[in-house]
């Protein structure tokens, strides 16, 4: 009898197990997609966090009126949330930048409306050379400033 009442203790807990586990992936699966700025804001965090620096150098400075087109699917390969401001109007900047890793060369870019104060924008020239942080677990994953990091020189 005491075997059985074990049993019961386990299969319940399993059962709990799963009920919390479904739970956390139909919430994923429902939950309304974030703000594009407040994601990008988030990896750039992350990417300062758990990032490696490797030397890249500055490809150009891009400035438009117009939001930035979705980039394309060569591009989203390359660097996921690059372009982070496609809402709103006013002037968007990128910097397209470029670096290699393992003897990979990746060319991506980066939205830094907003991060104006980290960049001395009449001083980025092309060919300039610069600090990329990249995931070491997805090396195309990598940005050139962060809130509280530029890797500008």
């Amino acid at each position: 009898m005491k075997q059985i009442a074990i049993d019961w203790r386990v299969v319940a807990g399993a059962v709990a197990l799963v009920a919390a586990a479904s739970a956390v992936v139909l919430r994923q699966y429902f939950q309304k997609p974030g703000n594009p700025e407040d994601e990008e804001r988030r990896r750039r965090s992350q990417l300062n966090q758990v990032g490696r620096i490797v030397e890249g150098l500055v490809v150009e400075l891009v400035e438009s009126q117009a939001p930035v087109a979705a980039p394309s699917s060569e591009m989203l390969s390359r660097n996921k949330g690059a372009a982070s401001g496609l809402a709103g109007s006013g002037l968007r900047r990128l910097v397209r930048y470029s670096y290699s890793i393992a003897g990979v060369t990746y060319e991506t870019a980066q939205d830094v409306t907003g991060l104006e104060e980290r960049l001395c924008l009449e001083r980025i020239a092309s060919g300039q050379p610069a600090s990329v942080k990249y995931d070491p677990s997805n090396p195309s994953n990598s940005i050139l400033v962060a809130d509280d990091w530029s890797g500008l020189h």
